[in-house]
């Protein structure tokens, strides 16, 4: 194999590790990184480290600072908006769509999630696993949404935007305590696709995160 078909796959490795890292807060926003640290970090190369730093300056990842180096994004008001105001363009439509073309099989699954999820809270269950999987099943949804779109230049999009959307979920509110709140709002936008209704389901969703988004710029 020439080194044309592995340098691609070696920029791929380099920023699937980057991104773990991050959402795993080995590195934290605001942070200032050496490249030596990524090297560090990730466990490849210099030239690699090289490559991949104009790329996650153009998605906003990182920023070069004059005699300081290289900055994770921070966690800003105008962050918040941002991502907020693009995710809302952008799940909107993929709502809408996913309402029409979704099969009934596929809703009927994610209401069971979500179903599930919520009788376990009415019988008391506020554990820490039960928070992971309503953090897992709270993506999984909003994904699929975009998913249906079929779009690789939204979803590449949306994918970016949703990093920073976890990074503001970490460092604002997370899902812990606020499971059964999140549950119910993701109810009320699976019922209205269920009714294949999708002006609710898109009324909903907006409702949904815009009070995400107020809660994020309340702390």
């Amino acid at each position: 194999m020439d080194g044309r078909d592995e340098h691609p796959t070696l920029r791929e490795k380099a920023y699937a590790s980057f991104t773990r890292h991050l959402l795993a807060r080995d590195v934290r926003p605001g942070q200032f990184v050496s490249q030596r640290r990524l090297v560090e970090l990730t466990g490849l190369t210099l030239g690699a480290i090289r490559e991949l730093i104009p790329r996650l300056e153009a998605e906003g990842l990182i920023k070069t600072v004059p005699q300081r180096g290289l900055q994770i994004a921070h966690i800003d008001l105008n962050l918040i908006r941002e991502a907020f105001q693009l995710r809302v363009f952008l799940e909107k439509e993929a709502v809408a769509l996913f309402t029409r073309s979704a099969s009934d099989e596929t809703i009927a699954g994610l209401l069971k999630q979500h179903r599930d999820i919520a009788d376990a809270i009415r019988n008391g269950d506020g554990s820490h696993e039960l928070e992971l999987r309503a953090q897992a099943v709270d993506w999984g949804m909003h994904d699929a949404f975009i998913d249906a779109l079929g779009n690789t230049i939204i979803s590449n999009a949306y994918r970016v935007n949703s990093i920073k959307m976890r990074l503001i979920s970490q460092d604002r509110f997370r899902i812990d305590g606020h499971v059964g709140p999140v549950m119910g709002e993701h109810l009320k936008v699976l019922e209205a696709i269920e009714r294949r209704s999708a002006e609710d389901a898109v009324n909903s969703l907006v409702a949904h995160i815009n009070h995400a988004r107020d809660r994020a710029l309340r702390i």
